[in-house]
C-alpha cells in the first residue's frame, strides 16, 4: 500500500481561491476603485471571462452576485456575498499573494472571506469512467457563452470517511440487484445530464476529512443560460438518495450563482 507522500492522488495539480467579498453599498465606489485587477495583472493571472479553450495557466475571474440558497452548513461569508473573485495557479505562491493583497486592500471596506483548494488527480476513475465522464466534458468558454457560475462548497459526515476506499468507491457505480436489475443510478449517472453542457470544478482541502470549519470539496460550475435548468435537474438528482445513496453522506453549504463579468468594476453595479 502506498503511504501517503507516496499516493499519486495526494499529488498537487493546481490551487485555487474563491474570495467572498460582502460590500455595503456605501463602500461599492470605494471597492470598485480598488486595483485588484492591476494587482492580478501584476502577478501573471489571466481573465477567465476571455478564455476559449479551457482554464488559463493562471487565472483570476471575477463573479457578480445573483442569488445564494442556504443548506446544511452555514456559511454568512459566502452566502452574503456580493462578489467572489476566483484565483488559480499551478503553484501556491501567486494564489496567496493575491489573498494577501486582496486582504490588505479590501478588508478596511469590506467583509474577505476566502475558501481554498487544491486540484489533485481523480481517485475512483479508470480507463472506462474516464472516457465516460472525462474525456468530452466541457472546457471553459468566454463568458458570453456560459455566463453562469455556481459555487457550491460541501464536506462528507465521519461515517463516509470512516468507509475504506472500495467501499466509497461503490457509491458512484450504479447498483444491480442478485438478478441483475438495476436498483438505484448512483452519481455516475446521476449526473450523466451535466456532462454535455456542464464544466466543473471540484477543489479539495489539502487534508481529507478537512479540519473542522472548512469544507472537504468546492465543488463550482459553469453554463449558458439555456442550461441552468439542466443544473438544477442534477442537483436534484444527486440529493435523491434513492437515486443516489451517497448523498446521505453528504453536507451541502450555501449554493450561490453569479453572473461572470469582464472587468473588477462590473462586480459593483452600485458604483
Amino acid at each position: 500500500m502506498n503511504s501517503p507522500s507516496e499516493d499519486p492522488t495526494h499529488e498537487i495539480l493546481r490551487h485555487g481561491a474563491y474570495l467572498c467579498l460582502t460590500v455595503g453599498a456605501d463602500a461599492q465606489q470605494v471597492i470598485a476603485e480598488t486595483p485588484m485587477a492591476a494587482v492580478a495583472e501584476r502577478l501573471g493571472f489571466q481573465n477567465e471571462f476571455e478564455a476559449a479553450d479551457g482554464h488559463p495557466p493562471q487565472a483570476v475571474a471575477y463573479l457578480r452576485r445573483v442569488g445564494a440558497t442556504p443548506a446544511d452548513l452555514e456559511n454568512g461569508g459566502l452566502l452574503l456575498a456580493e462578489a467572489v473573485v476566483h484565483v488559480a495557479a499551478a503553484a501556491a505562491e501567486p494564489v496567496d499573494r493575491f489573498c494577501g493583497e486582496a486582504a490588505r486592500l479590501l478588508s478596511p471596506f469590506s467583509e474577505v472571506s476566502v475558501l481554498r483548494g487544491a486540484v489533485r488527480p481523480t481517485q475512483y476513475t479508470g480507463g472506462l469512467m474516464h472516457e465516460f465522464a472525462y474525456a468530452h466534458q466541457v472546457v471553459q468558454r468566454p463568458g458570453p457563452e456560459m455566463p453562469n457560475a455556481f459555487l457550491l462548497p460541501m464536506s462528507k459526515t465521519p461515517d463516509w470517511w470512516a468507509k475504506d476506499w472500495m467501499e466509497r468507491h461503490t457509491y458512484f457505480l450504479p447498483r444491480h440487484d442478485a438478478d441483475g436489475h438495476r436498483v438505484c443510478p448512483g452519481h455516475a449517472l446521476a449526473a450523466a445530464p451535466g456532462i454535455p453542457c456542464l464544466l466543473r470544478r471540484t477543489y479539495r482541502n489539502l487534508s481529507q476529512p478537512a479540519p473542522e470549519g472548512a469544507y472537504d470539496f468546492l465543488t463550482y460550475f459553469e453554463c449558458a443560460d439555456a442550461d441552468v435548468p439542466t443544473f438544477h435537474q442534477v442537483c436534484a438528482a444527486l440529493r435523491d438518495v434513492q437515486q443516489n445513496p451517497e448523498w446521505s453522506y453528504v453536507r451541502e453549504g450555501p449554493l450561490w450563482h453569479g453572473r461572470r463579468v469582464a472587468t473588477w468594476q462590473e462586480l459593483f453595479p452600485q458604483a
